[in-house]
């Protein structure tokens, strides 16, 4: 089923934000329009990201991964919880120490935003996703809340899919915590729409003229809608058609798939020089 553009008097669209898992690619498998969805966006020089809740890669290991599935996608152009949590707190506490549990994707961001990883009195206790958790670090997590360091955690997703089956995730690790501490973490990562505004920030995109594309109710659409941008449901990951009428707030359009997109890009953007590209 395609769909059809936003209302003719709705605002122009000239940034676009989409989910990857689900949306773009499904199990390092390109979802069909995937590429063409991409390339229409820079044939329009239209100011994009892609984002994933998941801290475990870089940017640069992302766009390796889409680009073995023909998914052409720059660095610059990927925005991760990972980064989005680095960000945060560079602006809460500069210069701050953290006991970090997660893989390159974290620790990476966390370094460039100017922080030192400790074991000893961190200001933070930082929890990412990561393929192998370690009770070991999880009991020093939990003393070290204990003693005082604030809880953050990259995302709320309690699990994730693998080629073997479900995996648990940072949602399921930081609920342990919380039951030993009795701290709840604050997530920065969908349905947060911190994690938007950091996206929306970083390509200097106002929320009226963006569109996020997800294939998830709870996290995509849910973040979308609080930024104030119009939404895109696309069915090819998590949530079915009938699963939508379960929840109390809707989607601005309905779509199979990313491919029934692409050709919303070329029909709601807003010709480059008009925008001063």
């Amino acid at each position: 089923m395609a769909i059809s553009p936003p209302p003719m008097d709705a605002s122009h669209v000239d940034a676009w934000l989409t989910d990857m898992d689900g949306v773009l690619v499904h199990e390092e498998h390109a979802i069909p329009g995937a590429s063409d969805f991409i390339d229409a966006l820079k044939a329009h020089d239209l100011r994009f990201q892609v984002l994933t809740n998941n801290s475990i890669f870089t940017p640069r290991d992302l766009r390796a991964r889409l680009l073995s599935s023909g998914i052409d996608v720059p660095e610059a152009n990927i925005w991760t919880s990972a980064l989005a949590t680095a960000k945060f707190l560079e602006t809460q506490r500069p210069n701050g120490t953290a006991f970090v549990i997660g893989e390159a994707g974290l620790t990476t961001a966390m370094y460039e935003a100017g922080y030192t990883m400790v074991t000893r009195d961190p200001d933070y206790v930082v929890l990412g996703e990561t393929r192998t958790y370690s009770f070991e670090a999880i009991t020093q997590a939990i003393r070290h809340i204990e003693n005082g360091a604030r809880f953050i955690a990259t995302n709320p997703d309690v699990s994730g899919p693998s080629i073997w089956g479900t995996l648990p995730a940072t949602g399921s690790v930081a609920a342990l915590i919380t039951a030993a501490t009795n701290h709840k973490p604050y997530y920065i990562g969908k349905p947060n729409p911190l994690m938007m505004r950091t996206a929306l920030n970083r390509i200097e995109a106002h929320s009226e003229h963006t569109v996020m594309v997800g294939d998830r109710m709870d996290t995509d659409v849910r973040s979308g809608l609080e930024v104030g941008m119009r939404t895109i449901l696309v069915l090819s990951g998590s949530t079915t058609r009938e699963r939508v009428e379960d929840y109390p707030y809707r989607p601005t359009r309905i779509a199979d798939s990313i491919a029934d997109v692409v050709d919303v890009v070329a029909q709601r953007a807003v010709p480059a020089e008009e925008r001063g590209v």
